[in-house]
Parts: structure tokens; C-alpha cells; sequence
């Protein structure tokens, strides 16, 4: 056996055990991620249609884990605004549920809901979702309404289906 083969026969074997271990189910899964440039695209799009509807607003996005990646406040949009958007953004992220969702079931009288301190239950957080993985989330507070709160944040959401 020459050098060159003893030398390749240990590495043969060690990339077919790493790829025999990297291929086993259960261990790994893939997971897509929202980027900068995704959360603006998101953004973006929330905001054109607040501009559409003549309305203010004040749109967070975060990372599946709550984090805030962006923020855009809209002119003539009250400054609390922009905490209480990135708690709905941050609960729907968080929870993987419009946060229209606690919001009802608070009205419904499921009050408890109102001890979690890491949950804003106001109507206009909605999850980022891509290929039905929750990527993050996108909160609006400071449009006409609470409703409409709720459609600039699903137009937003929506833009990267």
C-alpha cells in the first residue's frame, strides 16, 4: 500500500462517517431565519399600505425570539407607539398567534391572561411566517383603529409569502 493511499483510506472513512452522521433524523433540523433586508421588505409593506388607508402607525418587526430588528415610525404617530407595536410584534413572535387571539380571549374573560408580563394582548401583532415556520413577528400600533392596526401588520407579514 503507498503513502497516498494510506493517507486517503482514514479520510474516505472519516467523510463517510460525517456524512452518515449529519443525514440521521431527529438530531438537526433546518430553519429559515429573517434578515435585515427581509424585515425592511416587511416593513416596507405595512407601511405602503398605511400610506394607502391615510393612516399612522408605528410598525415594529422582530426575530422569531422577539428581538427588535426594526422600527419605523410614521409621522404624526404618538410616541408610545413604538413600545407598545413592539410588544405586539414581540407576543405574536413569541406565541406564534395573532395577538388579536389574547386579546378576545381577555374580553371573554379569561383575565389571567393579563398576568403575563411578556405579552401585550392589543389587537395587531401578527407571526412572519415563511413555508409555515414563524420567522418573527410584526406588531402596528397607531393607525385609525385597532383594526386596522391588524390589517397594515398582515399586509406586512404578507409580503414575504
Amino acid at each position: 500500500m503507498s503513502v497516498g493511499t494510506k493517507l486517503l483510506v482514514p479520510l474516505v472513512l472519516i467523510g463517510l462517517s460525517a456524512g452518515a452522521r449529519a443525514e440521521m433524523p431527529g438530531e438537526l433540523t433546518a430553519r429559515k431565519m429573517l434578515t435585515l433586508d427581509g424585515a425592511k421588505k416587511v416593513a416596507a409593506a405595512a407601511v405602503a399600505e398605511a400610506r394607502k388607508n391615510n393612516a399612522g402607525g408605528v410598525i415594529a418587526i422582530v426575530d422569531e425570539g422577539g428581538q427588535l430588528m426594526y422600527l419605523e415610525r410614521l409621522d404624526n404617530t404618538f410616541p408610545a407607539g413604538a413600545m407598545v407595536s413592539f410588544g405586539k410584534a414581540r407576543t405574536a413572535a413569541l406565541f406564534r398567534k395573532p395577538t388579536k387571539v389574547f386579546e378576545d380571549a381577555i374580553k371573554n374573560g379569561r383575565v389571567a391572561f393579563l398576568g403575563a408580563p411578556e405579552m401585550t394582548p392589543l389587537q395587531g401583532g401578527i407571526p412572519i411566517e415563511v413555508d409555515g415556520q414563524v420567522v418573527g413577528g410584526i406588531g402596528v400600533s397607531g393607525a385609525n383603529s385597532a383594526p386596522q392596526d391588524e390589517e397594515i401588520a398582515i399586509a406586512g407579514a404578507s409580503a414575504l409569502k
